[in-house]
């Protein structure tokens, strides 16, 4: 025997050697003998058992998801059953002794009774191929060519009326024709393409695109003559174990291996180049490796980097920002993720999830990266001084903000020199309201945010405050602000805050009571109309968020009514359920009861929840 064991089992020649080279070593034999000397010479020098249990570690280690007619092709005429499990299925165990029955038999001597059946290496494999169908009739062909062997299959039904028989009959037929070929490919004559079959399994892979098969070998393409097909399509069903999924041939489960592959990128972005020698370790091909990797959901190559690619936006922005390496504008990660995303989406995301921090007017990184946050020029003004011990300089705040932020110096003045800062003796600024020391002295409103009717508590612990959509909205009217909300958001009386959006910026002002200015805008890119639903916060950096909910469907029940009433839509299983939740949206704790949840509604003024909780 000439044959070494990386010639019988195909995954040992496009595994990596680092993952071979630590199971199959042996002090014994010389470096990497599983393809340097033939296997007899092996088995004699270390035991025909211990190559197999070698071979078998590896099958379990690296190659748990093919089947082990993948790893041994021989198993499929051995025990074909068997063949069409996997390593992970059968454990280590069974797996040796499948692998030890194989080479025991292989390397048995020849009967020297009987004569070795005449083999035709010189004959061409179509020849083969289509000797073995040269003695069945028209039916029989019509049945090989227009079911077994073709793209779109016949029905039984098309066949029967065709031939004037029963579908029981075309039924019967079909088993019979692959019984034929089944017991001729265990014969004499087909040891050349059941070689073939097994160079071919080693060449495909674990994965391939489909249309590599017809290119695998020149004949591939040429026709059968009888039966007037492709000879690739009757090679396609030699190589079971095979599924074809997308265009593509994968052994053994197609979703299995795509999962394993998701798997690799777990961690985050890796170069391609990278990412292509960790693809192969999964027996693709590199020279399929990247066309793998795009053909794998939620993967995607982005700059030269294979990154996780799931559904969520967040998660996209995070993976593009990890690629960039560096701030990006909300523009530019819209861009870059290039799919049907809005712009006002994308930046409410960026500015309520806590993965990313915002270092610029209109940059994005993100937050483990470090580094001081964008808040807007009033609040990072405030900071330089609070930094500064209680008061600062104008010019040294100038100069501070406009080095790091893109901002002019006239915005930093002329907020410095507005409402919320005072002139100190010196000619300094400190925050309005606030001792030499720094020390703040906050508005206390009359009721506490969790107090405030309509107001309601995110599981980050930032308040949202639910307007309920008019006609004075759509018109742009202004509307009232809660003092409670108002006062949650840094606000007292007097003063102003300006909140911006894609749309314009939105001015709550505080005279006689709280105020919010024309939200219109803001309306007008959800589409809504009367009777949705907008809740609304303002960021530390002072954007606006907000997160749209459109009317109430009419048959939705009354528990789940009054929970889309605080922002909550998904699906609860109890009324017990439904009041914890609610609870803690409105400050509540975990514990509070029945009562205590409907007494903290009614002094906040949340008659519709109670309606529809039967309070």
């Amino acid at each position: 025997m000439n044959l070494s064991l990386s010639d019988l089992a195909p995954p040992l020649r496009w595994t990596s050697p680092v993952q071979i080279a630590p199971i199959l070593e042996e002090s014994q034999l010389p470096e990497a003998w599983w393809q340097a000397i033939p296997l007899d010479r092996a088995c004699a020098v270390i035991t025909t058992q211990t190559v197999a249990g070698h071979l078998a570690d590896l099958a379990v280690t690296c190659w748990g998801h093919l089947l082990v007619g993948d790893i041994l092709p021989l198993l499929r005429f051995s025990d074909p059953a068997e063949a069409e499990r996997t390593p992970e299925m059968l454990g280590k165990d069974v797996v040796q002794k499948l692998f030890g029955g194989v080479f025991e038999r292989l390397l048995e001597p020849p009967s020297e009774t009987l004569p070795a059946p005449a083999a035709r290496p010189d004959k061409p494999l179509p020849e083969l191929i289509d000797g073995l169908f040269a003695a069945l009739d028209e039916r029989q062909r019509a049945i090989a060519r227009d079911r077994l062997y073709a793209s779109q299959r016949a029905t039984l039904d098309e066949l029967a009326q065709r031939f004037s028989v029963t579908r029981e009959r075309i039924r019967q037929i079909e088993r019979d024709l692959r019984d034929h070929v089944e017991a001729w490919l265990g014969g004499p004559e087909a040891v050349a393409l059941v070689a073939h079959v097994t160079w071919l399994r080693g060449r495909l892979g674990s994965a391939v695109p489909a249309d590599d098969l017809a290119a695998a070998a020149p004949w591939h393409r040429g026709e059968l003559r009888t039966l007037g097909i492709p000879a690739w399509r009757f090679v396609r069903t030699l190589l079971t174990g095979y599924e074809q999924a997308d265009g593509w041939l994968i052994a053994g489960g197609a979703d299995e291996l795509r999962e394993k592959t998701r798997q690799l990128f777990t961690d985050g972005p890796r170069p391609l180049a990278e990412a292509v020698g960790m693809v192969t370790q999964l027996g693709i091909r590199e020279d399929v490796a990247e066309r793998w990797i795009l053909a794998v959901p939620q993967l995607r190559v982005l700059d030269q980097h294979v990154v996780p690619w799931p559904r969520s936006i967040n998660e996209k922005a995070e993976a593009v920002l990890a690629v960039a390496e560096r701030p990006l504008t909300p523009e530019e990660i819209q861009e870059r993720i290039g799919e049907d995303y809005s712009l006002v989406g994308i930046r409410n995301q960026l500015t309520a999830d806590e993965r990313f921090r915002r270092v610029d007017r209109n940059k994005y990184g993100l937050t483990r990266w470090g580094g001081d946050e964008y808040l807007g020029i009033r609040e990072m003004i405030a900071r330089e001084i609070e930094r500064a011990g209680g008061e600062a300089s104008v010019s040294t705040i100038v100069t501070s903000l406009t080095s790091r932020y893109d901002v002019s110096e006239s915005s930093v003045r002329a907020y410095s020199g507005g409402p919320g800062f005072e002139r100190t003796q010196r000619g300094w600024i400190r925050v309005a309201g606030t001792s030499p020391t720094g020390e703040a002295e906050p508005y206390q409103p009359r009721k506490d945010v969790s107090e405030t009717r309509r107001s309601f508590r995110s599981r980050d612990g930032r308040w949202w405050h639910r307007v309920d959509v008019n006609a004075e909205h759509l018109r742009g009217s202004g509307s009232p602000l809660p003092t409670g909300f108002a006062a949650y958001l840094g606000m007292a009386p007097g003063g102003q805050l300006t909140a911006s959006t894609p749309s314009g910026d939105v001015v709550v002002s505080w005279h006689n009571q709280p105020t919010m200015g024309s939200i219109r805008n803001v309306l007008a890119d959800f589409k809504a109309g009367e009777g949705d639903h907008v809740f609304l916060t303002v960021s530390d950096g002072g954007e606006l968020l907000t997160r749209y909910l459109p009317a109430a469907a009419p048959g939705m029940p009354p528990l789940n009514r009054a929970l889309y009433l605080i922002g909550y839509t998904a699906p609860v299983t109890s009324e017990i359920e439904g009041l914890r939740l609610i609870g803690a949206r409105i400050g509540l704790p975990d514990t509070a009861i029945r009562e205590e949840v409907l007494a903290r509604l009614r002094e906040r003024g949340d008659r519709d929840i109670i309606g529809f909780l039967g309070g």
